[in-house]
């Protein structure tokens, strides 16, 4: 499809939400996951006593993965919320363009990529997958103040 623009633009779309709505419903659900997934390793290995209790010592340490799953899940909630408050601006405008579509798609597709990157260790890639993620986020930005893009 494409928007009266010569750049095709490949939307996708579940329950009738807009592709950008789609991708914020699915970054929600892996933001999520991730969340559960990471609380369960590392908690599984802290130990059911520390899980219970009041957490007033320092955590018993963990296996790099677990700490590395932990660490993934601080980083996606801190763009997170950046993406996520552009694509409600984006809406409450009634933006919708490639610059959305191609924002908020490259978004979800870098922190699902980024993910499993950053649990197995993988340096440089992983740092390049978050860039395209960020820069996604800067996409939609700019389409927010650049209303013929």
């Amino acid at each position: 499809m494409a928007f009266g623009h010569s750049i095709p633009v490949l939307e996708f779309a579940l329950s009738g939400l807009s592709t950008e709505f789609t991708m914020l419903g699915l970054a929600i659900v892996l933001g999520l996951l991730q969340l559960l997934v990471a609380a369960r390793i590392g908690n599984g290995q802290r130990g059911v006593r520390w899980n219970v209790g009041a957490r007033d010592e320092p955590s018993p340490p963990i296996g790099a993965v677990a700490g590395r799953l932990e660490r993934a899940y601080r980083n996606f909630m801190e763009t997170f919320p950046f993406f996520a408050v552009v694509v409600l601006l984006l809406a409450s405008v009634g933006r919708h363009n490639w610059a959305t579509v191609w924002g908020s798609e490259i978004y979800l597709a870098a922190r699902l990529i980024y993910w499993p990157l950053y649990a197995l260790g993988v340096p440089g890639l992983r740092t390049l997958v978050w860039l395209f993620g960020t820069l996604a986020i800067v996409l939609l930005i700019v389409a927010l103040f650049v209303p013929g893009l």
